[in-house]
């Protein structure tokens, strides 16, 4: 399931994405993605085949230094205070998200958690070239190509975008939970 992803994303353009609940793979540092990955192999009582999942995650996130491409990404900010593992897994992944701002295939954005919004968005997502949306759930992944569902995200995506903070307040935001962890 992981190499396909990496096929999907090489041959995609521009991604616009939305996560609430956790940071999203292609961001993911290998302690995170081992622990979610792990967390998942248990609740869906599936063989554990951790070691070779992180190293699909981790090639995967190659793209992102492939030339042309552009990756939207909006993280709701309590998905950077969702302990997922130790302190010292989430203070590295919150470092590996700071280390993003600024690179040139990447926009970060994160939704704070009092921002007003018009919306509250029931589960994360990511738009592929405009053509096609992807929503995984608990146990399956939902794929729509229609313009109505197109345009419907889109919309979702961009409210989103207007209440996310960039760049250098994306940074205090991060930062701040970075604090929050060394405080526990």
């Amino acid at each position: 399931m992981q190499d396909r992803y990496v096929v999907e994303y090489r041959r995609t353009a521009t991604i616009r994405g939305y996560e609430a609940t956790v940071i999203p793979g292609l961001f993911q540092t290998p302690a995170y993605a081992r622990q979610l990955l792990m967390q998942n192999a248990q609740l869906m009582r599936s063989p554990r085949d951790t070691d070779a999942a992180v190293q699909a995650c981790m090639r995967r996130q190659e793209v992102l230094d492939e030339p042309g491409k552009l990756f939207r990404v909006l993280l709701w900010e309590a998905a950077l205070h969702a302990a997922v593992g130790t302190r010292e897994v989430m203070a590295g992944q919150l470092d590996r998200l700071v280390g993003l701002i600024g690179m040139s295939t990447v926009e970060l954005g994160i939704v704070p958690l009092g921002a007003p919004m018009p919306l509250t968005p029931k589960h994360g997502f990511w738009i592929f070239d405009e053509e096609r949306v992807v929503v995984d759930t608990i146990n399956t992944e939902l794929q729509y190509d229609s313009a109505d569902d197109l345009a419907l995200y889109g919309r979702v995506w961009d409210q989103l975008d207007q209440a996310a903070v960039h760049g250098h307040q994306a940074h205090r935001l991060i930062a701040r939970a970075r604090a929050a962890i060394a405080a526990t």
